[in-house]
This record gives structure tokens, C-alpha cells and sequence, in this order.
């Protein structure tokens, strides 16, 4: 694999930090070589953040990107700041219960998946970044289920030990529900 990279953006508070850093745990969990860069808005909770994550099976020479292979928008926002740098024929994948709109790239791979909605029927809406990144593991096949599962198993440790079943429910069902949108602009 050549460096593959992706885009994490939404609003403080909705887990995209972990989910970056999860994507780059299972990725390593694979085998591959990573980076995992971070930006916050001014605000934190409630502004808007973002994290780059590069995987490779070769040294990274940088963890910035200009022209992501796949972008993961949590927010309208995030999803119009975004959009215009993926790659041609890049993922878009758009949490579909806060982006009531489309995209206005052409040539992109458009995936939804309806979050906060998965999150709330599973029983917890904070799990709603890890419906998102199932979503994405099935949209990209960059990661596979049971490098995530690896990956949370080292995270939700001690006090967090509680969350690991519902956070892996919640990556399964985003496996499942995720839809790709044969949208071409």
C-alpha cells in the first residue's frame, strides 16, 4: 500500500480526535506505518476540530496532507472545508444526521451514515464517532474490524473498561449500515 490518508472533521466533542487516533492504532495493529496529526479550533467543545492520519507500509516522511484519499465529515462544515481536497475518485463518507445536504465535488465516492441516529438506538449517542469509523472501515478497507476491536481494547482500559462493548457494537453497526450514495455530480 502507498500512503493512504484520511480526514477526520466535525465539531469538538464529537469524538473525532479518538477516531483518528483509533484508525491509527488499528492500522498499526495491521502492520502498517502511521502518523496522526491533530488541529482544534479556538473553542474545543463545540468549535471545530480536526485530525490528518496517514498509513503507510513505508516511512511517512510527512503528516500533512494537501489531497486526502478519503475524508470523514461529522458536520456541514466540515464536509464543505474538505470536500474540494479529496482525490479523484476520494471517499467522502457523511454523518447523514447532522449533513442534511450533498457535496458539490465531482468524482468522488459518496458513503452516509446516519450516526447519531445508530449511536441513539444502540443507547448511547457519545458512541456515534465509532459508528462512523465502522463506516468508514467498510468504505475504505484500510482497516479491518478486528484491528479496531484490537485498537479499543487498549484504549477503553480501567475506568473506560465499561464503554469497550458498546463502542464495538457501535463500529459493527456502522459495518452494516453504511450506504454508498451513486451520486455523480
Amino acid at each position: 500500500m502507498s500512503a493512504y490518508s484520511v480526514v477526520v472533521s466535525g465539531f469538538g466533542g464529537q469524538g473525532v480526535m479518538l477516531m483518528g487516533k483509533i484508525i491509527a492504532e488499528a492500522a498499526m495493529h495491521d502492520g502498517k506505518n502511521v502518523t496522526w496529526l491533530p488541529s482544534y479550533g479556538p473553542e474545543m467543545r463545540g468549535g471545530t476540530a480536526n485530525c490528518t492520519v496517514v498509513i503507510s507500509d513505508e516511512d511517512i516522511g510527512s503528516p500533512v496532507v494537501d489531497k486526502p484519499d478519503a475524508v470523514i465529515a461529522m458536520n456541514i462544515p466540515s464536509m464543505f472545508k474538505f470536500e474540494k481536497d479529496l482525490k479523484k475518485d476520494g471517499i467522502l463518507l457523511i454523518n447523514s444526521s447532522v449533513v442534511d445536504r450533498n457535496p458539490t465535488v465531482k468524482a468522488i465516492k459518496i458513503f452516509k451514515i446516519d450516526a447519531n441516529d445508530i449511536a441513539d438506538k444502540i443507547g448511547n449517542i457519545k458512541v456515534l464517532n465509532m459508528v462512523a469509523l465502522g463506516a468508514f472501515a467498510k468504505a475504505s478497507g484500510v482497516i479491518t474490524f478486528d484491528s479496531i476491536k484490537k485498537a479499543l481494547e487498549e484504549k477503553m482500559t480501567g475506568k473506560k473498561k465499561v464503554f469497550l462493548e458498546i463502542n464495538m457494537k457501535a463500529a459493527q453497526k456502522g459495518i452494516e449500515e453504511v450506504k454508498e450514495l451513486q451520486l455523480r455530480l
